[in-house]
């Protein structure tokens, strides 16, 4: 019996596979690691800055566990200027990257790379810095 299922269950794959139409798929343009011209933030580095700074929410665990640190999130910047495939490449604990991933997540498209004046897909990789600010000064030495 459980020949006949295995032979069943692969002659139901195979005519799947069959059924499929593959002259309609489209191949995704391959993701570069670096480009001739840069992805960019709409309005440049300083607003990016801006725009975590204003939209990051320290999690309150975090707070409370004194967790801090800096954060590199990749992510890629389509033709189209959308973000995708957000991953942390260096986290510092589950909450604090998770707030990372969420505020690259809710950025606006931006200006996509350019290779051989062809818009490409590139990787981009930027720091998002958690520090606790304990209304303490540091010290001018």
């Amino acid at each position: 019996m459980k020949k006949i299922s295995l032979i069943v269950f692969l002659v139901s794959i195979n005519l799947i596979a069959a059924a499929q139409d593959t002259s309609k798929v489209k191949t995704e343009e391959p993701i570069l690691d670096f480009a001739e011209v840069n992805p960019a933030y709409p309005g440049g580095e300083e607003a990016m800055i801006k725009f975590i700074q204003s939209t990051v929410i320290y999690p309150e665990f975090s707070k409370e566990m004194g967790e801090q640190g800096t954060i590199y999130v990749q992510f890629v910047v389509n033709t189209d200027g959308t973000l995708t495939d957000v991953v942390v490449m260096k986290g510092v604990s589950a909450s604090l990257n998770a707030e990372a991933i969420r505020v690259i997540k809710l950025m606006p498209n931006w200006t996509p790379g350019m290779q051989a004046e062809k818009i490409v897909r590139v990787k981009y990789t930027i720091p998002i810095a958690f520090l606790i600010d304990n209304g303490k000064k540091k010290k001018k030495q």
